[in-house]
């Protein structure tokens, strides 16, 4: 064992750190603007009060700026500071023994047993005075001139009042004598990403489908007549599948059929063929060009692009060609295809991440981000991250961010929670989550709990899909339009980000492939889709509504400050969102029953509100643009699924002016 390192004049201990992942093995979560509340246990041997600060930096910058911390209690601090650039910071906490701090107390109590301080005061001047001689300018003076008065001062008592003058407190706190301070054993890191990191809006669309014309492939002009359409509805982000070459080899037909007729498209995730792989476009789609204007336009309508990205091939890809040994062969000589037994999947190769030139398939891999960073995407939802090697994942998405920081990694993992918490820790921006089968009350608030109120949420930030191209859950299944309405304000809502798979999602298409099956009949990752956006049946109207109350309200932006609220009845949900401030309050009640009005008590927890008992307050719903008038904690709700599923109320403080009643928020 290596033997410890003792410096025998450091006294203070500094403990517990938090936030700290996994002992500072990875780095916490963070968007510009944000504050960083840090807390340590911070404390020395013997009676001498201590004190302590947070140091932190950039890490490309060598000097270090600090916080200072204040006393919780029970040896507990905390202090904060803000992140106001992208990239990675550093932290930690120093501490020291504060010996002004100890003299001023151990003075207190010497003037109240009426004893002798002239040695004391002597011990105080001279602390001040060393304080002096650490300061500069004006403080140096401000601190000479105490010393001075405390020293000429004969009478013990007027001394003793100079001594403990209040307003030159601070100025002895902001020089101490740090030469003998204790820093942290460990450098924590943080990770900070611009603000979509935490608060975005997608909707996913196969351009292949957004021709005007049923039964001809759509290509990237098609799709961007389609730009309006989802702007108007208040998403930001545009997430489009796999735009590469479909392989020929064992192609999907219709609904997942093993053999393909003449004329089957194939899924967009079968990636490679003659005409290229990861790197290519599909020829029906368009040109690099055309992609690149794709890309423009969609940023003119406040859009951004979001590419799919999935490490995988056909047989046709020319990765298989020109790197048989980047996969694995079977002992017949022939490439293993995926499989998830009995279910076998022919059309697709994954890569063997033990293969012995593994850096040059890392290499390759890294590649294909920079390929389109430098076409203009700065989003990739990379698919089915989980199965990858964890250490690739570590590996390039640091070096992606080294040269573009702007890049966001949404990771879809739907996989046990250690695998999917651990993408989280070695980088990925977002996350998809179990969100798609939480349905009851019980289970809703026990899942966002765990996201939001425990220490996760310093790595994981939560991306919310009601539906993908892949899962039809059974709640749209056999919930009807209302269904979509409940499922579309609950990810609206607990989430900061959320993402829908549409035109399905607001036409609310819900037909399974077959009973207890959570695949789409007819699924659109086989053949190409052409439907109404116009249609009565749309749901748009309400998607606009409801972004529209997201964009204007800076509580449903973050998913830091997410409480659940009591209710009578295990059909009714409420949870509340507000800003640091408490100058946004939002307070949701959801139906969770697509079938039947329901009615009850909500007891509500006024503290996490902002809000006093004694005084009413008025429930504005932005949602059904009723006004309530509530007073206390507890109040009735009762909502109909088919009419209004929900209500967001923003909450707004009463107050008595001198002409009138009013509110304020």
């Amino acid at each position: 064992m290596k033997p410890i390192q003792v410096h025998g004049q450091y006294r203070v201990v500094i403990e517990r750190v938090s936030p700290e992942i996994d002992c500072g093995r990875f780095a916490v979560k963070r968007v510009v603007g944000e504050i960083v509340v840090v807390e340590a246990n911070v404390f020395a041997d013997g009676h001498d009060q201590v004190a302590c600060q947070i140091l932190f930096w950039r890490k490309e910058q060598k000097q270090r700026h600090s916080s200072p911390m204040t006393p919780l209690g029970n040896d507990r601090w905390r202090g904060s500071f803000a992140v106001e650039e992208i990239g990675e910071y550093n932290y930690t906490v120093e501490g020291w023994i504060d010996r002004f701090e100890t003299w001023r107390g151990a003075l207190q109590k010497r003037l109240g047993a009426e004893q002798n301080i002239e040695v004391e005061l002597l011990i105080g001047t001279e602390l001040i005075e060393a304080a002096a001689a650490r300061a500069t300018g004006a403080d140096a003076i401000r601190l000479r001139s105490w010393a001075e008065r405390l020293r000429e001062q004969k009478d013990q008592k007027l001394a003793a009042a100079i001594a403990l003058e209040e307003d030159a407190l601070p100025l002895m706190q902001a020089y101490p004598d740090r030469e003998l301070a204790t820093e942290y054993e460990k450098t924590l890191r943080i990770t900070v990403d611009r603000e979509k990191a935490r608060f975005s809006t997608w909707y996913e669309v196969f351009p292949r489908s957004c021709s005007p014309q049923a039964g001809r492939h759509g290509s990237f002009q098609d799709c961007e007549g389609w730009l309006p359409y989802i702007a108007e509805m208040g998403f930001d982000v545009v997430y489009l599948p796999p735009i590469h070459p479909i392989g020929q080899s064992f192609r999907k037909g219709k609904n997942n059929e093993l053999h393909a007729q003449p004329d089957d498209v194939g899924s967009p995730w079968a990636i490679g063929s003659a005409e290229g792989g990861h790197k290519s476009i599909h020829s029906q789609l368009g040109t690099l060009a055309d992609f690149c204007r794709f890309v423009q336009k969609a940023g003119e309508h406040g859009l951004e692009v979001a590419l799919d990205i999935a490490f995988q091939c056909t047989p046709d890809h020319p990765y298989v060609g020109q790197h048989r040994d980047w996969f694995r062969t079977r002992p017949d000589g022939t490439i293993q295809y995926a499989e998830n037994p009995p279910k076998k999947y022919q059309d697709i190769y994954p890569l063997d991440f033990e293969t012995p030139s593994w850096r040059e398939l890392w290499e390759e891999l890294k590649s294909v981000f920079e390929f389109w960073i430098k076409q203009g995407v700065r989003i990739f939802r990379v698919d089915n991250p989980h199965t990858k090697a964890f250490s690739f994942w570590e590996w390039v998405i640091r070096e992606v961010k080294q040269t573009s920081p702007q890049v966001l990694f949404l990771a879809e993992a739907f996989t046990r929670p250690n695998v999917m918490y651990r993408l989280a820790k070695l980088g990925f921006s977002q996350s998809y989550t179990y969100f798609t089968w939480r349905n009851t009350k019980q289970e809703l608030t026990d899942y966002f709990r765990e996201l939001t109120q425990t220490k996760i949420r310093e790595f994981f930030r939560p991306n919310l899909w009601p539906n993908t191209p892949d899962i039809l859950p059974e709640f749209l299944q056999v919930g009807g339009r209302p269904a979509f309405m409940i499922r579309l304000i609950l990810a609206a809502t607990l989430g900061a980000s959320y993402g829908i798979y549409g035109p399905a999602f607001e036409l609310a298409e819900n037909a399974p492939l077959r009973p207890g099956s959570e695949e789409y009949l007819h699924s659109e990752k086989y053949e190409l889709k052409h439907r109404d956006l116009n249609s009565a049946w749309s749901l748009r109207d309400f998607i606009k509504q409801v972004n529209q109350i997201r964009k204007a309200n800076a509580a449903l932006q973050s998913d830091r400050n997410l409480r659940f609220h009591e209710t009578d009845n295990p059909m009714l949900i409420c949870y509340s969102k507000a800003s640091d401030d408490f100058s946004n309050v939002i307070l949701v009640l959801v139906n969770l029953d697509s079938f039947h009005k329901q009615s009850g008590w909500v007891q509500l927890d006024l503290g996490s509100l902002g809000l006093d008992a004694s005084h009413a307050f008025q429930a504005q719903d932005l949602l059904g643009q009723g006004r309530y008038l509530w007073q206390g904690p507890r109040n009735f709700v009762e909502l109909t699924p088919e009419s209004l599923p929900a209500h967001i109320l923003r909450l707004r403080r009463w107050i008595r002016t001198e002409k009138d009643f009013d509110y304020y928020l």
